[in-house]
C-alpha cells in the first residue's frame, strides 16, 4: 500500500494522509504525534502505517471502496 501525508495542520493537530492499492484509494486526516509538544514526522508515520492496516482491513471487508476521481464525481 502507498502512503502519502501532506503538511501538519496545527490549528487541527492532524495531518491529511492518503492510502491507495490498486484501484482503492481513501483520504482522511490522521492525528499527528506530538513529542515535547512539537510535530513529530516520524511517530506520526508510524501512526499512518497503523491506520493503513485498518483502512486495509475495511477494504477487504467492502466497507470501504474506491474514492470518487474528480472526474467522476457527482456534482
Amino acid at each position: 500500500m502507498k502512503i502519502r501525508m501532506g503538511k501538519f495542520d496545527p490549528e487541527t493537530g492532524t495531518v491529511p494522509v492518503s492510502f491507495s492499492e490498486g484501484d482503492n484509494r481513501h483520504t482522511r486526516p490522521v492525528r499527528a504525534v506530538l513529542t515535547d509538544g512539537e510535530y513529530d514526522a516520524s511517530a506520526t508515520r508510524l501512526r499512518a502505517e497503523e491506520v493503513g492496516a485498518g483502512v486495509v482491513h475495511k477494504w477487504s471487508l467492502g466497507l470501504l471502496g474506491p474514492e470518487p476521481t474528480p472526474e467522476t464525481a457527482p456534482e
